[in-house]
């Protein structure tokens, strides 16, 4: 262990040490992002807005500097200026989900949910195995009171992350929106059961005993045991009056308890500040969401599969000369930030700003523990099975293939596009590339250009139309129909996308990307693992030293037959 403990060591000093170099080396706009990354990690957040300020106005298009940018400036505590950072990430980089993610979590945090389940669902439009993406979906689609469709994505959490204690509890207030406590109940304390020290859980069983249950004993219990959260919560002593008063009546006076949630109501009764003596028709019952820890997401992550078409010399005139990269960037990494408070709902009010932990419970004496615990088995919740995925069909524009029309004028546009590409300038390469694709509808390497620059700027639609005309001149084209099918994934359209990438491997069965893609598509989005793993395992099979083995190995042992 200590061997370990000092490579790793040596690591971070190596690592340090190339840090410096490259700030050193690095031209300003690098420089200053990746400084304003290190402030950021050191929770500097206002010397991390200068320098990630000063990071865009360099690299303007930089979809990574916004996303950085953006993070900052919430932590700032400018909220607005925020959500502009993160809209221009996503301006420059659609894909770039990470930016959906923290979007999201602001217009959680603004009360916006219909805008926040907007952003989530393309969050996990693109990372479909990713517990928070759904948990955070569930949060919004609560918070709008869609209780049945966020029960759906709490259900899918614990597909994936089994006993997770945010998606218990989130499926407990979904039962409470629907009247139906006895479930809620049940979703409340198996939570409880697998984390003794989930507070949320704790507070809202005791809730739904006192309020809806009449069972004050079994209240006043966890009531009990939620003061005995160490570090206190925030709410700690309005509930300390609550249990107070609970401890003053005779056993055999029930406490009244207090009104249901008013639906259209959306003012929460402000926290106690004072300590006065409360009569049981006075004494609050709170209810609590889940508070999982606010992962800012940094680093983009662009799907392996995109195609880029590389900067040529002259014209090109057939496809063959078409040369396509793949774009790879560095793995995402992700920083734990501020704690971002969660209201599910309108009627519910957050109670605790500490940290959940395995170690901040003090159990609570009590003679008969054991007897009941033999005696009374936990209820099992009534899970809701996630529904299968649907999604919506793309309408075929299809196209015929279109007449020849001024090559000679649309030559000069495809030369000043790959002027603006070579020059990294983005917005005039793809205006050039739809000229020339204007001028000459039957040029199929404009249109392939042009639908590819189209993608990478996050314009599917127009991409869209690119690609089908592209397959208009020639259908043959794998590399075409492959963006299409790309396209076609971003925009929503899964089946479609499907369809398009099984046409790829029909016509060209040794199409390593597509196989991928293809495996990425059911693994995912279609939630397909049998077809997902016969796609991953031709990979392997055609390509074994491909850059994404180690990743499909680990989702092979992962899902097993």
């Amino acid at each position: 262990m200590l061997a370990k403990k000092n490579r790793i060591l040596v690591h971070s000093m190596l690592f340090l040490a190339m840090a410096v170099v490259i700030v050193g080396c690095a031209p300003p706009g690098p420089r200053a992002l990746l400084k304003g990354r290190k402030l950021l990690d050191r929770g500097d957040y206002d010397g991390a807005v200068a320098q990630l300020k000063t990071a865009t106005t360099l690299l303007a298009t930089n979809a990574d500097a916004w996303n950085y940018y953006g993070v900052a400036l919430e932590h700032a505590g400018q909220l607005a200026d925020a959500s502009a950072a993160y809209q221009s990430a996503l301006r420059f980089n659609h894909d770039l989900v990470e930016a959906h993610y923290n979007l999201g979590c602001l217009y959680l945090d603004e009360n916006k949910p219909g805008d926040a389940k907007t952003e989530f669902t393309a969050y996990i439009l693109r990372r479909g195995n990713s517990p928070e993406g759904w948990l955070k979906l569930g949060d919004a689609q609560l918070r709008g009171n869609e209780s049945t469709l966020a029960e759906r994505s709490y259900s899918t959490v614990l597909s994936l992350n089994p006993d997770n204690p945010e998606a218990l509890n989130g499926l407990g207030l979904a039962r409470v929106q629907r009247n139906k406590t006895h479930d809620a109940a049940e979703f409340f304390a198996a939570a409880v059961q697998h984390h003794p020290d989930f507070a949320p859980a704790i507070l809202n069983l005791a809730t739904v005993e006192a309020e809806y249950l009449h069972d004050n004993a079994a209240a006043l219990d966890n009531y009990r045991r939620y003061l005995a959260l160490t570090p206190h919560p925030a709410d700690w002593d309005a509930v300390n009056v609550l249990v107070q008063n609970m401890e003053q009546l005779p056993a055999a006076v029930a406490i009244a308890p207090a009104p249901a949630p008013v639906p259209t109501q959306r003012q929460t009764p402000p926290p106690v500040e004072s300590h006065p003596v409360q009569t049981e028709s006075q004494t609050p019952h709170p209810y609590v969401s889940s508070k999982p820890q606010q992962t800012y997401h940094y680093i983009s992550n662009p799907p392996p599969e995109t195609v880029r078409v590389a900067p040529e010399q002259g014209i090109v005139t057939t496809e063959q000369p078409v040369t396509t990269t793949e774009v790879t960037s560095p793995a995402p990494t992700s920083s734990r930030g501020a704690w971002h408070r969660l209201n599910p709902a309108h009627w519910f009010s957050s109670s605790s700003d500490q940290n959940y932990t395995n170690n901040g419970v003090t159990p609570l004496p009590s003679a008969n523990a054991d007897n009941a615990a033999a005696t009374t088995p936990l209820p099992k919740p009534k899970i809701i099975p996630p529904a299968p995925p649907t999604f919506p069909r793309y309408l075929y524009v299809s196209p015929r293939k279109p007449r020849p029309g001024d090559r000679t004028t649309a030559a000069r546009a495809f030369v000043q596009a790959q002027d603006a590409q070579q020059k990294h300038d983005w917005s005039a390469a793809v205006d050039a590339y739809q000229k020339a694709a204007r001028i000459d509808p039957s040029w199929f390497e404009a249109q392939y250009n042009y639908g590819v620059m189209a993608y990478d700027l996050g314009d599917f639609s127009k991409a869209l139309g690119a690609d089908e005309m592209a397959l208009a001149i020639q259908p043959a084209s794998a590399g075409a129909r492959y963006n299409f099918a790309l396209a076609l994934k971003s925009s929503g359209y899964m089946t479609d996308a499907e369809i398009e990438l099984k046409k790829v491997v029909a016509t060209d069965p040794n199409n390593v990307k597509a196989h991928l893609a293809l495996g990425n598509l059911y693994a995912q989005q279609l939630q397909n693992p049998a077809s997902a793993r016969t796609e991953y395992l031709k990979v392997l099979t055609l390509d074994p030293g491909n850059s994404k083995a180690t990743d499909i190995q680990f989702w092979l042992s992962a899902n097993p037959p």
